[in-house]
């Protein structure tokens, strides 16, 4: 029998680790399959058109709100921004693949100028997109975020209420994994980790 597997044993460790035997299989995305994302055409903080094609072969985190936003928003940007610096400190080549954009869902007081403003206090690589209020909605669809404007009895200004979201897409556009939000940096950098290759 030990002769057996001497002779035996190699030639089957070579056929098992060209059938991929010796590899764990790669984990299916949350998102695989999920009709998130898609084609849009926006404009950035410096006035420019974006459009969705030009973040081909990038990874995505993508994050809809609005810059009048009094408490969600901010503290989401400032946890996503966090985590992609500290993914970005621990694997600069991978972390240099990522780009996060915020997309607006209050076009009407998120001007190019508000927009290119907000964002820069997260992280400076963070992209800042608004557009018309059909850009915005056709955006937003794609997505599968909804979103309205409301205004509490007594108050001088509208809030939007709006989904909450920020989804990580892969660098050809397909969504890939929702990001925690109600967890620390630690947590958005573990996942950006576990997907960005």
């Amino acid at each position: 029998m030990n002769s057996y597997l001497r002779t035996v044993g190699p030639a089957l460790a070579l056929l098992l680790a060209a059938c991929g035997g010796g590899e764990q299989p790669a984990e299916t995305p949350p998102l695989a399959g999920a009709r998130i994302g898609g084609p849009f055409v926006l404009t950035d903080g410096q006035g420019q058109v974006v459009r969705d094609t030009d973040f081909a072969g990038k990874w995505r985190i993508v994050y809809f709100g609005y810059t009048y936003c009094p408490d969600v928003c901010p503290v989401d940007l400032q946890t996503i921004a966090a985590g992609l610096k500290a993914f970005e400190a621990d694997e600069p080549e991978r972390g240099d693949k990522v780009v996060p954009i915020f997309i607006t869902v209050d076009p009407e007081r998120d001007t190019p100028a508000v927009v290119g403003k907000y964002v820069a206090a997260f992280h400076p690589r963070m992209v800042g997109l608004t557009g018309s209020a059909q850009a915005i909605a056709d955006a937003a669809r794609a997505y599968g975020v909804t979103y309205a404007k409301s205004q509490p009895p007594g108050a001088s200004e509208y809030l939007m209420d709006h989904s909450r979201t920020a989804v990580l897409m892969d660098p050809q556009g397909r969504p890939v994994a929702l990001l925690p939000q109600d967890e620390d940096a630690a947590a958005v950098a573990k996942e950006l980790a576990k997907w960005v290759r």
